[in-house]
């Protein structure tokens, strides 16, 4: 079982692998039979799934990413927390695509053998682009 200092220390390599936009370093915390689902409701299932499902974000140079962790709770007993973030990205939104944006969301993550072994993603229903808060539209 994980303590809360070691979720915190977890959590902190998160954050710089993260900000280094590295890979390799963000699939290094992840268990093995990592769950991810993402806040457009796409689910990966294995570490290696998710690293062949994201290394086209990684690896696009032009497309600079940048999530900033606001506040966090950990249940030790549980292993599990949860964290609010907010992310800094070219916007993919229809008509506002390549606009800076502003994307708030929580992730709930559940740790198994020293991992994280579960990512649940959710995002607001709205993003700031231009100073302006912008309703998400439905995908058909």
């Amino acid at each position: 079982m994980l303590s809360k200092e070691a979720i915190r220390e977890i959590m902190g390599q998160w954050g710089v692998a993260w900000r280094n936009q590295d890979l390799d370093g963000v699939l290094s915390l992840m268990h093995e039979d990592i769950h991810f689902e993402n806040f457009t409701g796409a689910k990966v299932v294995g570490r290696e799934n998710l690293r062949q499902a994201w290394t086209p974000w990684f690896s696009n140079t032009n497309d600079k990413f940048q999530f900033t962790q606001e506040d966090s709770f950990i249940d030790v007993e549980e292993q599990k927390m949860a964290a609010s973030w907010y992310l800094d990205w070219k916007s993919t939104e229809k008509g506002y695509e390549g606009k800076p944006e502003r994307r708030y969301g929580v992730d709930i993550m559940h740790f198994k053998d020293g991992k994280i072994i579960k990512k649940l993603t959710y995002c607001k229903t709205t993003v700031e682009i231009e100073n302006k808060k912008v309703r998400l539209v439905a995908q058909k």
